[in-house]
């Protein structure tokens, strides 16, 4: 409905006097933490900030394959996309408020056959303005601000987790490669034995029964070593695939630098549990997108009430014949919604339920960080302890296993003691590797689950850029 211009002096006092916004105003909500972290602190070795805990490996392999991954990435391209699209609904919500102005011409004959012609040209300044009374406007610039930062916070989140994916796969690798060359030398170690079994039976100084013992030991060697192979290749398809490189300039890459696991300084954590709120980036966009819902419950609240625009244009016409003409209309103008069947209020309680379930999103975000943090705490300090009593349990199968092998070439001691020391070495070999390798794996985790030193309000930085 419209009404006439002697209501302009009201609705514009209506407007100037302050418009009302309904909506919940948002408050970050609290959520119940402890003060502390409930696991040991990591300890040992020398500390350095989180933002510099990649150059603390010392490896200019694995450095050069972060920088390839973070310049080649899909994933940070569709969080860069996403940031752009946001970045453009926050334009588009703050240019909302704004009146609008629109130009139009004509310009058009017209006659009959063996008739005169007639020419019209027109031209008209259309203007409109929209009041945000009941603040639906300032709802929608909060809802598209709140996402924005969500976006970017995403980004950030996207980086770290990538920049710990690659570490882990490049760790776990060195750490196959390690497992391979053991395997290796065990089989060749095996088929040294088997060579001096073949020619002690050959001189009847050996039974049968040792000439099946070692080629049942080097055909289950030689099925050890093609999976542990097998496992390494599908760790440089897995690098592959985060960094963007050709598998060739890969393999070059890798084989440029010592087949270690590379050994980083400790983190770290002086953070208290609660901090994780602003530390952790995918914490922050939780948060961001429950700014965001709570801000769309006042835009769907505003459209239930009464919207006022004031508009007016100037026009211009010139035909042949009349002359010019020139008009002017200026007036404000309120719609209410009266009935709709009951659309507007359901559109409020749809925005009121994704508020609450955007809500036990950030409830949850926030438990599961909590939760990966103390674990991976337990978990790095459970290795950093293991580590010494494996790597000597390691050591001492290796004496215990050359003095067999020692005896078995005197002869004093049967195949079967000789193998069974192989096996026993071996095996406390590959645990000290794994044990050393999940120390380092369970560092990345710790970094990851802190938020990798990234912190609320970081910008989003050029392409490129270290994690």
């Amino acid at each position: 409905m419209s009404f006439r211009l002697s209501l302009l002096p009201v609705l514009l006092g209506l407007a100037l006097s302050g418009c009302a916004t309904v909506g919940p105003d948002y408050q970050t909500p609290a959520v119940r933490m402890d003060a502390q972290w409930q696991a040991a602190l990591p300890h040992g070795g020398s500390t350095t900030a989180l933002l510099d805990w990649w150059q603390s490996f010392n490896d200019p392999t694995l450095s050069s394959l972060l920088k390839a991954a973070e310049a080649d990435s899909p994933t940070l391209d569709k969080a860069l996309a996403a940031i752009a699209s946001a970045r453009a609904s926050d334009s588009e919500a703050n240019l909302s408020g704004l009146p609008t102005l629109t130009a139009s011409a004509s310009d058009s004959r017209s006659g009959s056959k063996g008739g005169s012609v007639s020419r019209v040209s027109s031209a008209a300044l259309d203007a409109s303005w929209e009041i945000d009374l009941f603040g639906g406007v300032r709802r929608s610039q909060q809802a598209s601000a709140a996402s924005l930062a969500a976006s970017e916070a995403d980004w950030h989140d996207a980086r770290v987790s990538l920049a710990a994916e690659v570490a882990t796969e490049y760790v776990s690798y060195r750490a196959c490669q390690l497992q391979l060359a053991d395997y290796q030398d065990s089989y060749r170690s095996q088929q040294q034995t088997a060579s001096a079994t073949a020619a002690s039976l050959q001189a009847g100084f050996s039974a049968p029964a040792d000439g099946a013992l070692i080629d049942a030991g080097l055909a289950s060697a030689h099925s050890t070593l093609l999976a542990q192979q097998a496992e390494c290749a599908i760790g440089i398809k897995s690098l592959v695939a985060l960094t963007g490189l050709s598998e060739p300039q890969l393999r070059n890459t890798l084989a440029a630098t010592p087949a270690t696991i590379p050994q980083p300084a400790s983190l770290q954590v002086s953070t208290l549990p609660v901090q994780l709120l602003s530390q952790r980036p995918d914490l922050v966009s939780a948060e961001r997108s429950l700014a965001a819902a709570s801000a769309k419950i006042g835009v769907a609240e505003a459209n239930r009430y009464p919207r006022l625009s004031l508009s007016g244009s100037l026009s211009s016409s010139m035909s042949r014949g009349s002359g010019n003409s020139q008009g002017w209309s200026f007036g404000p103008s309120l719609s209410l919604p009266l009935f709709d069947g009951g659309a507007t209020r359901a559109a409020v309680d749809t925005a009121r339920a994704n508020y609450q379930s955007a809500l036990a999103s950030y409830r949850s975000a926030v438990r599961s960080a909590v939760q990966e943090t103390e674990q991976a705490l337990v978990r790095l300090e459970s290795a950093t302890q293991r580590e010494s009593s494996v790597a000597a349990s390691a050591a001492n199968y290796r004496r215990y296993f050359a003095a067999t092998e020692q005896q078995w070439q005197a002869g004093s001691v049967s195949l079967l003691d000789l193998e069974t020391a192989r096996r026993n070495a071996l095996s406390a070999e590959q645990s000290l590797i794994t044990v050393q390798r999940d120390r380092v794996l369970y560092g990345i985790s710790l970094y990851k689950a802190l938020g990798g030193g990234w912190q609320a309000g970081s910008s989003v930085a050029a392409k490129g850029g270290s994690a």
